[in-house]
């Protein structure tokens, strides 16, 4: 008798620890429950560290990246190199709407998590606008949800379809993962309040300690 396929989850975003911010206590639990996890990351982060060559800047990120996901329990991490700040230009440039179909078409996730059209920093929104108008012209069934880092509360409205997930018992794992990139202490003294304080109220308004609540988009 063949094993059955592990089910596939997807993330897409800008930077090495998005999705650790932005999904992270969910994906350590989709782990848990055997499903395969792939994350395609857009830009090295190159920016974050200005007194470093860059090419350092990007080892140093990505070895922070692995050792991350590692703990996270993902099963692959995917950079596709873009420029800060030129992500939307470098995508279509180098022809990676054709190369991220062909990618999905691969793994035929069940689930695609990605960046709001109303997150704050301008290289999110970039990935949510690729993101979606390539995923506009793909014929495939699968569920497709944005995840909040720089959105302020209030800006959803209240009736906007969700999806929320009960993460108290990942929670401590997603913000060892977010500790585990220890070049980011500039983000991380206000990520990581800002993280805590995101799960919790997320959890209250869904009689949970922890959760974390994605919009449905498909």
């Amino acid at each position: 008798m063949s094993k059955k396929k592990s089910e596939t989850v997807l993330v897409l975003c800008a930077h090495n620890d998005d999705h650790i911010l932005g999904v992270g206590g969910t994906l350590a639990k989709y782990n848990k429950e055997g499903k395969n996890i792939v994350v395609i990351i857009f830009s090295y982060g190159e920016s974050s560290h200005v007194w470093l060559k860059e090419n350092e800047t990007i080892k140093m990120r990505v070895k922070e990246s692995h050792q991350a996901d590692k703990y996270l329990g993902i099963e692959k991490t995917y950079y596709y190199g873009l420029k800060e700040g030129n992500i939307e230009k470098e995508f279509d440039e180098k022809k990676l709407k054709q190369k991220l179909k062909r990618t999905i078409k691969i793994l035929d996730p069940i689930k695609i998590f990605t960046h709001s059209f109303d997150d704050l920093h301008p290289d999110h929104r970039a990935v949510y606008r690729k993101v979606i108008e390539t995923l506009n012209e793909i014929k495939r069934d699968f569920e497709l949800y944005s995840f909040d880092i720089w959105n302020p509360f209030n800006l959803r409205k209240r009736d906007s379809p969700k999806m929320v997930v009960d993460v108290t018992d990942t929670f401590s794992q997603k913000m060892k993962a977010f500790s585990l990139h220890k070049s980011q202490w500039h983000a991380k003294t206000i990520m990581t309040p800002a993280a805590y304080a995101r799960g919790f109220f997320n959890g209250l308004n869904h009689d949970f300690k922890y959760a974390e609540v994605f919009y449905k988009l498909k």
